[in-house]
């Protein structure tokens, strides 16, 4: 059961990173992830509720990777860039290379404001973990979130979010 969620899930976020949300059928998913549309239906209502959890599962799945840099050795520095690494920059090189990635972001945000909210508490959560300071961190998050508003090329997108953490820890923490 738990394979065959995470092979759905899968192929769901390729067909809609690589088709766009309307141009994904639950045939095309079904057939991508190996199963009948049928037992597509089993585990998800229909495509909007297939692509919240999509975008659940994506981001979310994330944090406790984010959470377990918050809680390891390193300068603050060092954790800052890994928690960012982690929510940021490994899921943008999935998504810089796929045609429909600006609109699956798009999507993200109309679909499911409660996911993405989660999200941004949790990842506040774990930039607070770092800086050891909520409202540093909210800066620090508004700042992040800024730096893919041009969806910029993976290498440029690294570079801005070494520049971002160095100018909050630039006490060489």
């Amino acid at each position: 059961m738990i394979a065959r969620r995470a092979r759905i899930l899968d192929a769901a976020r390729w067909c809609f990173l690589n088709f766009g949300f309307s141009k994904s059928s639950l045939g095309d998913i079904a057939q991508r992830a190996g199963i009948s549309r049928t037992l597509l239906y089993r585990g998800f209502k229909d495509k909007e509720d297939l692509f919240m959890q999509v975008f659940d599962d994506w981001l979310l799945s994330r944090l406790p990777l984010a959470m377990e840099v918050v809680r390891a050795e390193g300068s603050t520095r060092e954790r800052l860039f890994g928690v960012c690494r982690c929510v940021l920059l490994e899921p943008w090189s999935e998504m810089e290379a796929a045609p429909m990635s600006s609109e699956f972001l798009e999507v993200c945000q109309g679909l499911s404001p409660e996911v993405a909210e989660r999200h941004h508490a949790l990842l506040l959560e774990c930039l607070d973990g770092v800086l050891d300071d909520a409202e540093v961190a909210r800066v620090f998050l508004l700042a992040l979130e800024g730096q893919i508003e041009d969806k910029p090329r993976l290498d440029v997108l690294e570079r801005r979010v070494r520049i971002l953490v160095d100018r909050f820890t630039a006490d060489g923490a």
